[in-house]
């Protein structure tokens, strides 16, 4: 009988990552393998690695049609599950010194909103039945945390079909009331735009688009969402406003009045979130700008006044909505982050250090302790 194959030698750099509490592992060479914890990136020991070192780690767990691929192009994206202990988001890449790749951890069990501690405007966008909701932020923001903290809600919550669309997939969601179907572009189907345009005729309630690549996605997405159907899908901005800017401005000129049509009508909420090192214990907390479809905001979106929405998500805080930037003063308050932190990720940052209590934070933080 032949015997079965052993773990892989990157296992006991994922056993390192996930007991260090570390979000990414980096392998590239001439450094030691690095793990980011807490947003820092720290090396795990001192022995840099070599490019024959790499490719004796990363290889082993690409199958041939993935090893072809990454010969071919150099770069590849693709899910790996370590055992039951987590999946990881795997990027490929070469360059100069040679192959290199990074890993993000993706915990095996699914947090829900309860453990994420999301605030009331967040659970209400899971609440909805119709609509496109976007989560944005920057990469490693945490945007995939919360979009599937929103769909285990749903599929705790009623019966429906969800159907997910990623590339690769990352969380992998049990079925609990719901019907989940899982699809992975390369994979299971060509390309984003493929899937969302057959997801109409697979009778799915909710969908989860990973990414919304390019303008024709964009349209689909939308069209889909004016169908009556729910879709949450993740794009790159850093605020609720810009979100709605860079989707219109994906389109050309002349179909940009269409476009901000169908956001007017479709758009449901915008959720911006960034990601932040404790002050007051080990790891790192979210901090999020919420923006909650209405009327008010259908105009504002159709007439082009993005600009007006800073002031209205402000106007709004009553019904669940919140400002990047009274996030931010609120963790600081509670001392959950520091002030300096705070100001680094505040949009307005002149306004927001002029804040009573930032500007009394910084300078407590900036004062050093008596000797």
């Amino acid at each position: 009988m032949t015997p079965r194959p052993g773990p892989p030698a990157i296992a006991a750099l994922f056993d390192r990552l996930l007991e260090r509490g570390g979000s990414d592992l980096h392998l590239g060479a001439g450094y030691p393998p690095m793990i980011r914890v807490r947003g820092d990136l720290v090396p795990d020991g001192e022995a840099p690695l070599t490019a024959a070192d790499i490719e004796a780690l990363i290889l082993p767990l690409l199958s041939a049609e993935l090893a072809a691929q990454f010969a071919a192009t150099g770069d590849l994206d693709f899910a790996y599950a370590h055992g039951r202990r987590a999946r990881f988001r795997a990027n490929y890449l070469r360059k100069l010194s040679g192959a290199g790749a990074v890993f993000r951890a993706i915990p095996s069990e699914v947090l829900g909103l309860d453990a994420l501690a999301v605030p009331a405007g967040i659970r209400k966008l899971a609440e909805l039945r119709a609509g496109l909701v976007l989560v944005t932020g920057p990469t490693g923001s945490g945007k995939s945390t919360t979009l599937a903290a929103m769909i285990d809600h749903i599929n705790r919550s009623r019966a429906g079909h969800i159907l997910t669309i990623e590339d690769p997939v990352e969380f992998v969601h049990t079925p609990q009331r719901c019907l989940v179907s899982h699809k992975e572009v390369g994979d299971h189907v060509h390309s984003f735009l493929e899937a969302i345009r057959s997801a109409g005729r697979e009778d799915a309630d909710v969908i989860l688009v990973g990414e919304l690549r390019g303008a024709e996605t964009m349209k689909a997405a939308l069209q889909l969402a004016s169908f009556g159907i729910l879709i949450f899908a993740t794009v790159h901005t850093n605020s609720a406003a810009a979100t709605i800017d860079r989707f219109v401005n994906a389109f050309p000129a002349d179909q940009q009045p269409q476009i901000r049509g169908l956001l007017a009508d479709s758009l449901a909420g915008v959720v911006a979130q960034q990601l932040l090192r404790r002050a007051d214990a080990p790891g790192r907390v979210a901090a999020h700008e919420i923006l909650l479809g209405n009327y008010a905001l259908s105009s504002l979106i159709r007439e082009g006044k993005t600009a007006q929405i800073a002031s209205f998500i402000q106007a709004s805080a009553g019904d669940g909505m919140q400002s990047m930037d009274a996030a931010l003063e609120r963790l600081a308050a509670a001392g959950t982050i520091t002030a300096r932190d705070a100001l680094d990720k505040a949009l307005d940052k002149e306004a927001f250090a002029k804040l009573p209590a930032i500007a009394r934070a910084l300078g407590a933080e900036a004062t050093p302790p008596p000797a």
